[in-house]
């Protein structure tokens, strides 16, 4: 099923479980159509994993690098072993200190003929902590590269591509273009953040301000010094600190502008001011908001963004960038560290693809917003919905003292329907958009956002404000009228 039939044959049925969106061998997320369906995927069903042709890429190995690690099990590897391929010998370094810190166990490493990447083995009963940092720190190898690996293809340099790239992002941030820094994913970017941190102040921790994707917190527990985490992202950190911290150190803050999935955004104006007068660096991810809606960068030291999302807009590719405030007080000591410890790691055929969807970004977006405000004024005023989560809902105020002229909400919402135990699943199976992970394509994408992030921590979810019954929806591009409707269909299937 292509990007654009898509927004009008969506995958939605049962019939559809597993299969790749969009229709293609580089897909990031997959179909899950039914309640049921997530349930079984996370609790490990048979029937649920035999269907699934793919997966998000840092939670399930994609058949072109599973394909890829068999091969240099092969050629390499030894009985009792297991092993991951990282893109250089840099992260291959980082992968044998987190297992050493995590498992006590030292593995190996085994350079690649093809460019710099590197083969990490260790003992198969460390798997599962090799497989933690694939996912966690998102250093990965992509499927186009795995691919290229396999056919012996000549590498693609992508240097203008990869110029006209870091141009967009430039102009839409209104940084320069040799601060914006791209990376093999927003989880990559992230990790690199978190290094930050660790260089300008060892072994602090650092701060969580509002529930972040789930990586991230795994990334500042287990690659950081632990974090202190505050699941409301208006919580008054700075009037409390000393009670709070009690004169520790501080590495530096998260938080996401606006959060997901609760869509809410902290007062970053008066937090910026605050850190920067306690000398604490902040990183703001944007994703949700995007630079386009929203100037973050003015108000934090670093701007993460994942660029597989709005920026690209298909879900066929893993990207994310770093972008520097050049007037943080940190902008200097930052940029030395990146000098020595970053890598552009972007795959050339996916910088390529990237430069080619990222064309009609600032169209896409304006079509995004309007669409999603328009959904979510008619959800929030229907009567079979308990609540929706959207920065027109939560928090405006915050999101728009740092809103662009021209600029809008964003794509993402969360929906909470009335009587969600049972009216929850309902409206999902009956719900005529493609279902499954991620957000920002354009075509309209839904999840139950609080079982796939977090089904080992229910309870610990609904006591930090998300529903296990909430249905994560990304707006696409499909006519409003449309979409009105399918949602419509769907309430009405919870009177059933």
């Amino acid at each position: 099923m292509g990007i654009s039939e898509l927004q009008h044959e969506p995958l939605w049925q049962e019939s559809d479980l597993g299969k790749p969106i969009p229709e293609s061998p580089h897909a990031v997320s997959v179909a899950l159509p039914l309640w049921d369906h997530v349930v079984g995927y996370e609790e490990g069903r048979p029937e649920i994993q035999e269907a699934m042709q793919l997966g998000y890429p840092r939670f399930v190995c994609h058949p072109r690098v599973s394909e890829l690690e068999k091969f240099c099990m092969a050629k390499w590897g030894l009985p009792g072993e297991v092993c991951l391929i990282v893109p250089s010998q840099k992260v291959a370094i980082r992968c044998l200190q987190f297992l050493k810190q995590q498992s006590s166990v030292s593995g190996r490493v085994q350079p690649m003929d093809f460019e710099d990447v590197q083969i990490v083995f260790t003992p198969e009963e460390c798997e599962k902590t090799l497989h933690a940092f694939w996912q966690h720190a998102g250093e990965v190898v992509s499927s186009r590269l795995a691919q290229a690996i396999l056919d012996e293809e000549p590498v693609p340099s992508a240097t203008n591509e990869r110029r006209l790239v870091k141009e967009r992002i430039a102009s839409s941030t209104g940084a320069e273009v040799e601060d914006v820094y791209l990376f093999a994913s927003g989880m990559a970017a992230l990790a690199m953040a978190q290094r930050i941190f660790h260089f300008l102040t060892p072994g602090a921790k650092t701060i969580q301000l509002g529930v972040p994707y789930v990586d991230l917190m795994k990334l500042q527990e287990k690659i950081g010094a632990g974090c202190h985490f505050f699941a409301d992202n208006c919580t008054d950190i700075l009037s409390d600190w000393d009670s709070l911290f009690g004169g520790d150190p501080v590495a530096g803050v998260f938080t996401d502008l606006p959060g997901n999935p609760l869509l809410g955004t902290a007062d970053v104006v008066s937090l910026y001011a605050g850190l920067r007068e306690k000398g604490i660096p902040l990183v703001i991810d944007d994703t949700i908001g995007t630079f386009f809606n929203v100037d973050a960068v003015s108000h934090s030291d670093m701007v993460m963004s994942s660029l597989t999302k709005n920026f690209s807009g298909v879900s066929d590719l893993l990207a994310g960038c770093l972008v520097l405030n050049r007037n943080s007080p940190h902008y200097e000591s930052m940029t030395k560290i990146l000098e020595s410890e970053y890598e552009d790691l972007l795959w050339g055929e996916d910088v390529m693809v990237l430069e080619e969807r990222s064309r009609d970004f600032n169209e896409r977006m304006t079509v995004f917003n309007r669409n999603a405000e328009a959904v979510a004024e008619y959800l929030n005023n229907h009567e079979l919905v308990d609540r929706i989560y959207y920065p027109t809902l939560v928090h405006r105020d915050h999101y728009d003292a740092v809103m662009k002229p021209g600029g809008g909400y964003g794509c993402l919402m969360s929906v909470l329907v009335k009587n969600a135990e049972t009216a929850a699943p309902a409206f999902y199976d009956a719900l005529q958009v493609s279902k499954g992970p991620s957000l920002g394509t354009n075509y309209t994408l839904a999840c139950p956002y609080t079982l796939l992030a977090h089904f080992e921590e229910l309870d610990w979810a609904e006591e930090n404000g998300m529903s296990r019954y909430l249905v994560r929806v990304s707006v696409g591009l499909e006519p409003i009228d449309e979409l009105v409707q399918r949602f419509e269909d769907a309430l009405q299937a919870t009177r059933a």
